[in-house]
């Protein structure tokens, strides 16, 4: 794992962004095409600004999946996730195999769906972020490190749903859905390499407790320690309770 941390978010976002477009050009240019998993949420929307804008990638070679997506609400919900990638990554770029998650009917059936796909090759890279709460995808903390398959239905507690409601994604902390759809830890870590993304003053302690503490339930995030390919970028306020011994990058 190696920490990245930038003067404001604006310079983390391009310098994701470059790396990102790097690892996609490689795998295309390795395999003929580059499969994704992509985040959502306010974080992330520095990052595929930078992303979409990058010349040189081939789009129409990339193949993405998505992280998670609440239960109930519909694709026209200003917060649901389907949403979000359309309007950010998939109509920006023209990507033309992608897979979303519904969480509006059979659930189940949804997972099985889309599990099917992602489990057909290897995912190249994956965009993730880290919650406030410490979470990696909708995994709240205590997270089940060894939940079997891609995606699981999660509870989501109490933290999150306020992370949902803070960030403007809900009107009232009651129109936050209690559950979602979420990727496996085992699964995310499953990807050759990992790209987090995680600006703001509110991660600083969700950080400092992931990349600093041990790696636990309680810390979902923490995982990160373990892959051989994780890089986080972090803007200053999100590195803020980050010890003087932590090893970290500075640009």
């Amino acid at each position: 794992m190696e920490i990245r941390v930038f003067k404001d978010k604006q310079a983390m976002a391009h310098a994701a962004a470059a790396h990102a477009s790097t690892a996609l050009q490689k795998a295309i240019a390795a395999t003929g095409q580059a499969r994704i998993i992509a985040a959502t949420g306010a974080s992330q929307f520095e990052f595929l600004d930078a992303l979409t804008q990058l010349p040189g990638i081939d789009w129409s070679r990339v193949e993405m999946f998505h992280l998670d997506e609440y239960v109930g609400i519909p694709e026209t919900h200003p917060a649901s996730f389907r949403n979000y990638l359309r309007k950010r990554l998939i109509e920006k770029t023209g990507i033309r195999k992608f897979h979303l998650l519904d969480g509006t009917g059979d659930t189940g059936a949804a997972i099985r769906e889309v599990s099917r796909a992602l489990q057909a090759a290897p995912i190249d890279v994956a965009f993730v972020g880290i919650g406030e709460n410490g979470h990696l995808a909708f995994n709240d903390p205590p997270a089940d490190f060894s939940a079997p398959g891609s995606y699981i239905v999660v509870n989501l507690d109490a933290a999150c749903r306020r992370q949902q409601l803070g960030e403007g994604w809900f009107p009232t902390l009651d129109d936050v859905p209690a559950q979602a759809i979420s990727m496996t830890i085992a699964q995310i870590l499953e990807a050759k390499e990992i790209l987090a993304i995680v600006p703001d003053a509110r991660k600083a302690a969700a950080v400092a407790a992931c990349l600093e503490g041990p790696i636990s339930p309680l810390a979902p995030a923490s995982v990160l320690q373990n892959h051989p390919h994780a890089t986080i970028y972090l803007d200053e306020p999100a590195a803020a309770q980050l010890g003087a011994a932590t090893r970290v990058v500075r640009s």
